[in-house]
C-alpha cells in the first residue's frame, strides 16, 4: 500500500499547457504516474500527447473519472485551481508554485478542508509512492519502495534523505515534501496519522526546520502513534529574524528554533537524529 497516492489514482494536470508543465506531465508517466487528463481553458476537445483536454475540472472528472490532481497554475491562480479541485470532489490535490500569496493559500486549505481534500504545497517537489506514481518533480532514482514513510518541509532534504535510504537499500511506502512555506496545504499532523494508519508503513520519519511551529502539533500527534518516529530538525546554527532558505524559516522566537523542536519532539517519543546518517540507521532497523 501507499498513502493517498497509488497506482490507481487518476490524475488532472491542471494548468500544464507550458513548455514546463507540458514536460513535467511525460515526466511523472515515466513514473507510473495515471494522467488521465488536462484543464486548460480554452482548450477543451484538443489532446497533448495522447491526453484529453478540458475547460473545468468538473467535466474533466465526469469525462475520466478523476480523483487526484496535478496544479501547474502560477502563483496567482493556485487559490482558485484549488477551490475548484476541492468543489468539484478531487481528493488529492499538489500545487507545485512557490510565491503563492499567503492569504490564499490559508483561504483554500480552509475549503479543501472543508471538503475533505488533502493538499501538498504550495511550494513542493511534490510526493511520491516509490513503484507506484509520483506527482510533481520527485526523481525515481532518488525512490525505492519499502516500508519507510518520509513528512519534509524542505524540499532538498526530503530527496537527500530518500535517496541515501534508497542507495543503502531502504525503501519508501510514500514521500510527501508539505512545502517550505509557512502555510502548508495539508499540516505535517495529519500526513503523520496517515502514515500511522498505513498497515505497509513500519516507521516514519519527519524531516523539519527552523521557523513557524508546525513540529509542536506534530509532537502531540506523535504522542498517539502506534509506530515508531525519528525526527531530523535542520537550521541549529539559523540566527534568528533572517530568513534561511524557504518562506518558512525564519526564527522569531525561541520556540521556532532548532533546538526547541527537537526538545519538545524527544519528550512526545521521537527519536531525535542529528544527521542524515542517524536517520539512516533508524529506517534500516525499522524497514
Amino acid at each position: 500500500m501507499a498513502v493517498a497516492l497509488h497506482s490507481e489514482n487518476k490524475v488532472l494536470a491542471v494548468a500544464a499547457a507550458g513548455p514546463y508543465g507540458r514536460a513535467q506531465v511525460k515526466f511523472m508517466q515515466s513514473a507510473g504516474t495515471n494522467i488521465v487528463g488536462s484543464v486548460n481553458l480554452g482548450h477543451a476537445g484538443e489532446r497533448d500527447g495522447g491526453i484529453p483536454s478540458f475547460d473545468t475540472v468538473a467535466t474533466a472528472i465526469e469525462a475520466t473519472g478523476a480523483d487526484t490532481a496535478m496544479i501547474y497554475a502560477p502563483p496567482l491562480g493556485v487559490r482558485s485551481a484549488l477551490i475548484e479541485c476541492a468543489e468539484a470532489g478531487i481528493g488529492l490535490a499538489v500545487a507545485a508554485a512557490e510565491f503563492v500569496p499567503l492569504h490564499d493559500t490559508l483561504y483554500a486549505a480552509c475549503v479543501a478542508r472543508e471538503h475533505g481534500m488533502l493538499v501538498v504545497g504550495p511550494n513542493t517537489a511534490g510526493m511520491a509512492s516509490p513503484g507506484k506514481a509520483m506527482l510533481g518533480a520527485i526523481n525515481p532514482s532518488f525512490t525505492r519502495a519499502g516500508r519507510i514513510g518520509i513528512i519534509g518541509r524542505s524540499g532538498t532534504l526530503t530527496l537527500v534523505i530518500a535517496k541515501l535510504l534508497s542507495n543503502n537499500n531502504c525503501g519508501q511506502s510514500t514521500i510527501v515534501h508539505i512545502g517550505g512555506d509557512t502555510i502548508a496545504g495539508t499540516n505535517p499532523e495529519r500526513w503523520l496519522e496517515l502514515f500511522d494508519q498505513d498497515p505497509d508503513t513500519s516507521a516514519i520519519i519527519y524531516l523539519g526546520g527552523s521557523g513557524v511551529l508546525k513540529e509542536y502539533t506534530v509532537a502531540e500527534r506523535i504522542a498517539t502513534s502506534s509506530k515508531p518516529v525519528a525526527s531530523l530538525i535542520v537550521g541549529r546554527h539559523a540566527p534568528p529574524e533572517r530568513q534561511m532558505g524557504h518562506a518558512g524559516a525564519l526564527i522569531g522566537s525561541n520556540r521556532e528554533t532548532a533546538a526547541a523542536k527537537q526538545a519538545a519532539l524527544r519528550e512526545a517519543g521521537a527519536v531525535t537524529c542529528q544527521s542524515p546518517i542517524e536517520l539512516a540507521s533508524f529506517a534500516l532497523a525499522h524497514s
